[in-house]
């Protein structure tokens, strides 16, 4: 694939899942597959980069994750932090930007400043966006986006009678991004899990049965062959998209 084919996705999502089940099946503890799934993550942004890819968002700590063991959740968050330092010279170098969204009320105040560091050391680089969810919920932003959207009718930035989607979605944590042309989900699980509900409305959607430390290279370029086989219609007709109308 090339960087000029105009049926490429420009944003892909991603949903991280098989950790854990990966690392079961090897005889090896949970955290095992977490760290393999660190090395996951870097293949996978340098060839989303390399296929031209604009806007990566990666679903890597979801608000429903916290109920999972208070060990696990420790070493993913010490894994997080000690993938901070260690990834972001080189994406930095490569043109990557770094965006966090979620609700980050629950980190420590050490971790909550890392992330707005990397944030502003990599806020002018163009080459692609990479979005990390962390502590996020869909039902949460939405939520999170009317009480905002309230708030500015209540300083009489808008007209409630006004109000459009264009004028909600600002409000959301990806309000600055276009929608997800292509969620991908590893680990088998055929669900969105409460990831990016309003912004994957006409996302197309592509499981497979790979575990995420699995996913390579290839895993990709075949999900990304798969979405450049249909026809996105957005409520048209195929009629209608092959005459432009």
């Amino acid at each position: 694939m090339s960087e000029s084919n105009k049926n490429s996705p420009q944003h892909i999502a991603i949903i991280i899942d098989g950790d854990g089940r990966w690392a079961t099946q090897k005889g090896k503890y949970r955290t095992s597959g977490h760290k393999a799934g660190v090395k996951s993550v870097r293949r996978t942004i340098r060839e989303a980069s390399n296929q031209g890819v604009k806007w990566l968002t990666l679903f890597a700590f979801s608000s429903e994750n916290w109920s999972r063991p208070e060990k696990e959740v420790s070493m993913l968050m010490e894994l997080f932090t000690r993938a901070l330092k260690k990834e972001v010279p080189e994406l930095h170098r490569n043109g990557v930007r770094l965006n966090f969204i979620g609700d980050m009320s629950r980190f420590s105040a050490g971790m909550r400043k890392r992330m707005e560091q990397v944030s502003l050391l990599t806020r002018d680089n163009n080459k692609m966006v990479l979005s990390i969810a962390v502590n996020y919920g869909g039902r949460w932003d939405i939520i999170q986006a009317t009480k905002n959207l309230a708030i500015a009718v209540e300083n009489k930035q808008l007209k409630s009678t006004e109000i459009n989607e264009e004028d909600f979605a600002r409000f959301l944590c990806m309000g600055n991004i276009p929608d997800p042309d292509l969620l991908i989900r590893t680990g088998g699980e055929q669900r969105i899990s409460n990831f990016l509900l309003w912004q994957m409305a006409y996302t197309e959607l592509y499981f497979t049965d790979t575990l995420w430390p699995d996913f390579d290279e290839d895993s990709l370029r075949n999900a990304i062959y798969t979405y450049e086989q249909r026809e996105r219609r957005f409520g048209k007709t195929s009629k209608q998209i092959k005459e432009g109308k």
